[in-house]
């Protein structure tokens, strides 16, 4: 009988701790959604966020955490302790916006104006970065008021530049890592997310292995012979060579790539050669990106473009060389780490509403920090019910439903916990 009553008292006790952090949940919905809305009208660029950082910062402090700023130029880490000793959990929101102008018709629609790379612009939240932000502070406040429940350490990462530093500068995840974030403590694990404006809200989509490509930006210089238009043959046309080289790197895609393992893209986006109609030109540039979802297959793909390139500009009496620059790695969900989390997932959302999805060819530099810890990395619906067109992210019309956001809450909240507390 005295067991019996242990156990009555024990199972109690989960179910009021349980109720009791789902009321919190719930009931940081309306302060959640302010906050997106304070972002979504106030956005910043990449390396520039520093009133987005500063109003962070200050959430964190009240909540009593251990925070530093000014990490990777604007970045914040907050640190809350559990009451009992245990793992070290991170989780990461991106922070910055995009140089896009709103066509929203919102009251919290965003009017900043700026100049970008010397074009004046508007800047928007056209990622949905200003719920990821919220989202993860509203976990944070909820965390902070069950340290009784916590195993172990919880960092909370607000990342800056994720869509990429300013030419010239440093920033992102990479600048993060190599200022020591997922060290002191130690990280073990690291959860991120991304909603989604074509994912109804309630759903979560996630995939183990490669979920998002590595993005690499390729640069094709090309020599060749000037000349006079009417005579071809006294020059080298290098606009001939790109030709025959844009044509060259599709087949690797076509041919040499087993697209039945995973996708892959070769894109040549800007061609650069020639001032006048009747010159051959000396030169030619090509600029464009490759996206790989599997590590063999983007060793491979860069191989037999550097091989290619330089092949068929001899072929045609002309030299050409590329030069490779990653901008992301792939966005890799540890296996093992995604099935043990997948059960939290499936208890917030429903297992209906927790759907394995196919890779992207889009990059995220969350992949950066998969690369030094295993993490897991998925996607939350943000569309709002019986919409008939959700317009994509980076778009002047991008939108999110604000009901999407409270189930991220949720989702960050359940894995953080049960990771710490099962191990």
């Amino acid at each position: 009988m005295k067991a019996l009553t242990i156990l009555f008292l024990f199972v109690s006790a989960l179910s009021f701790s349980q109720n009791s952090i789902e009321k919190d949940i719930e009931n940081i919905e309306e302060k959640m959604i302010e906050w997106r809305h304070y972002f979504h009208q106030n956005p910043e660029l990449s390396n520039h966020e520093t009133n987005t950082a500063k109003k962070i910062a200050e959430h964190l402090k009240s909540l009593g955490l251990e925070v530093k700023t000014n990490v990777a130029k604007t970045g914040v880490v907050g640190l809350l302790k559990g009451d009992n000793p245990g793992k070290v959990v991170a989780i990461r929101a991106d922070i910055d916006a995009l140089p896009v102008t709103e066509r929203n018709d919102l009251p919290y629609k965003s009017e900043v104006k700026t100049t970008f790379l010397g074009t004046e612009t508007g800047v928007m939240h056209a990622c949905g970065h200003d719920t990821h932000i919220s989202i993860l502070m509203a976990t944070a406040e909820v965390l902070s008021k069950h340290k009784d429940k916590i195993n172990g350490t919880i960092k909370f990462i607000f990342q800056p530049a994720e869509e990429g530093p300013p030419p010239g500068e440093e920033g992102g995840a990479k600048l993060m890592i190599k200022e020591g974030v997922l060290e002191n403590p130690k990280v073990d694990a690291i959860f991120g997310l991304h909603i989604n404006s074509e994912t109804p809200v309630g759903t979560i989509k996630y995939k183990a292995g490669g979920i998002m490509a590595s993005v690499e930006r390729f640069v094709i210089d090309v020599k060749g012979k000037q000349s006079h238009g009417s005579q071809p043959w006294s020059g080298v046309d290098p606009i001939l060579i790109s030709a025959k080289i844009i044509d060259g790197l599709q087949t690797i895609i076509s041919r040499e790539s087993k697209l039945t393992d995973e996708a892959a893209v070769i894109t040549v986006g800007k061609i650069t050669s020639g001032t006048r109609f009747n010159i051959i030109p000396e030169s030619a540039e090509m600029i464009g990106t490759v996206r790989t979802l599997d590590p063999k297959m983007r060793e491979l793909i860069i191989k037999r473009m550097t091989e290619m390139t330089e092949t068929i500009a001899k072929a045609y009496g002309g030299e050409a060389t590329i030069t490779f620059q990653n901008n992301t790695s792939i966005t890799y969900n540890d296996p093992e780490l995604t099935a043990k989390v997948l059960p939290s997932l499936q208890k917030v959302a429903g297992e209906d509403n927790v759907q394995i999805t196919k890779a992207v060819t889009g990059g995220e530099d969350f992949s950066y920090f998969q690369e030094v810890v295993p993490g897991v990395y998925f996607f939350l619906g943000g569309m709002e019910p019986g919409t008939t067109e959700a317009f994509p992210h980076h778009t002047p019309d991008f939108k999110i439903d604000d009901k999407g956001m409270l189930l991220g809450v949720k989702a960050f909240t359940q894995m953080t916990l049960d990771y710490l507390n099962n191990h």
